[in-house]
This record gives structure tokens, sequence and C-alpha cells, in this order.
């Protein structure tokens, strides 16, 4: 796994996440089930699966989507949420 294969999977976070804001507009992009919502998305509509060499089980995914986003909020890095989902997501599955 490369940094090349980071900055993609960062990419396709971002990218859903534009595409999860646009379909939630009418509640401002609230969605108290948005991790199944990029899940299913990442899986179906992006090359995740291709970039980290493995595909993961859609509700594992959904989970760990979840716990980045608690542990993002927790900790408040410095770095756009897309990048370090991204570096995370290659450490647990590539």
């Amino acid at each position: 796994m490369n940094a090349d294969s980071a900055a993609k999977i960062a990419q396709a976070l971002h990218q859903v996440g534009e595409i999860h804001h646009m379909v939630f507009s009418d509640t401002d992009g609230n969605d108290d089930d948005w991790a199944t919502f990029y899940s299913d998305w990442l899986l179906t509509h992006s090359d995740l699966a291709r970039l980290l060499a493995h595909r993961p089980i859609r509700s594992h995914l959904t989970r760990d989507l979840v716990e980045l986003d608690e542990q993002y909020t927790a900790s408040a890095p410095s770095q756009p949420w897309p990048a370090w989902y991204a570096q995370r997501l290659v450490t647990k599955y590539g």
C-alpha cells in the first residue's frame, strides 16, 4: 500500500461526503445513519476495495467509519477528515 492509494481513498471519502450532503440537502446533510450510506457507496461506486487490496464487509466498514468519526471528533486533529480516515483504513485493511 502506498501514499498514492491513501490519497485516492481520501478523495473517495471526500466525494462520498459531497454526495451524501447533496442527497440529504433537505436536512443540511444530517443523517444519523450516514456511515451506512458511506460504506455502501464506497463499496459499490468507488475503487476502495481495489485500493485496499481487500473488500471489507460492509457492516465492518460501517462500524469502522463510526469509530473513526468518534476518534476524529475526540482528538480534533488538524488534518482534514478524509485523509485522516484514509490513513487509518489503509492501516486496518491494507
